[in-house]
């Protein structure tokens, strides 16, 4: 029997850390819970998490920091909760490297739901068909993807790790080149949810994506915008032996 997956609760609010302590163990979840970035270091140095629930107002080191921070060196799924109103604060934490983001006060039937989602994403628990795999290396344009590894290789000789929330966009659009896919259906299969107006987390994650894979981001030529209609990866997709 396969082991539950382990989320990390990072939040000051002893209700909010109880109540979710609760809430996801009664859903499956092994849960651990900090009150800081400090505490969640000593977490993470004893077992690993699956998935962090990391909120953006703590004391002495915030949210946003310690985002940046893991992010230099972990791949480990981040879901940022915030009480600020701003879509700002929301679109700096995608930035940072979170992989989604809910505001407060929240349902936590919602989180549960995002939880999985990322979970998925990220490969925890998922289930392919033989119809599904994926070729273990794929060639776009200069650069070449260990499926397996989840490694970027260019012709340069630079690598690349990528994960999360940006492995799963990388992958949509691997899975569909040379065609037009709206952003709706972008959100839909990377997000497992429909977007919602304003919401700028997709056009966060692309920008994110072309400034890792693009010669000038400012001027991409592997994901291009397509005015009105979504996003096209601008390239054939070659599965190597």
């Amino acid at each position: 029997m396969s082991q539950p997956a382990h989320i990390l609760v990072v939040d000051d609010d002893t209700e909010t850390r109880e109540l979710l302590a609760q809430y996801l163990s009664q859903n499956g979840y092994s849960v651990d819970a900090a009150v800081d970035g400090r505490a969640m270091d000593a977490h993470i140095a004893a077992r690993a998490p699956s998935l962090i629930v990391l909120d953006v107002m703590l004391p002495g080191e915030d949210g946003f920091e310690i985002c940046r921070r893991l992010r230099r060196d972990s791949e480990v799924p981040i879901i940022m909760l915030t009480a600020s109103a701003d879509d700002a604060d929301r679109i700096i934490g995608l930035e940072f490297g979170a992989d989604d983001y809910l505001g407060k006060p929240f349902n936590p039937r919602e989180l549960l739901a995002r939880i999985k989602a990322v979970l998925r994403r990220a490969g925890a628990g998922n289930r392919r068909t033989a119809a599904d795999a994926v070729p273990r290396r794929l060639r776009f344009g200069p650069w070449e993807l260990d499926t397996g590894t989840r490694v970027l290789t260019h012709t340069s000789g630079l690598r690349l790790e990528i994960g999360g929330s940006d492995y799963a966009l990388l992958m949509v659009l691997l899975r569909h080149p040379l065609q037009v896919i709206s952003r709706d259906r972008l959100y839909e299969l990377t997000r497992n949810r429909e977007s919602t107006p304003f919401d700028r987390g997709l056009d966060v994650q692309v920008c994110r994506l072309r400034q890792r894979l693009e010669d000038d981001p400012a001027a991409p030529q592997l994901i291009k915008t397509v005015r009105g209609r979504g996003y096209l990866l601008a390239t054939a997709v070659e599965a190597l032996p």
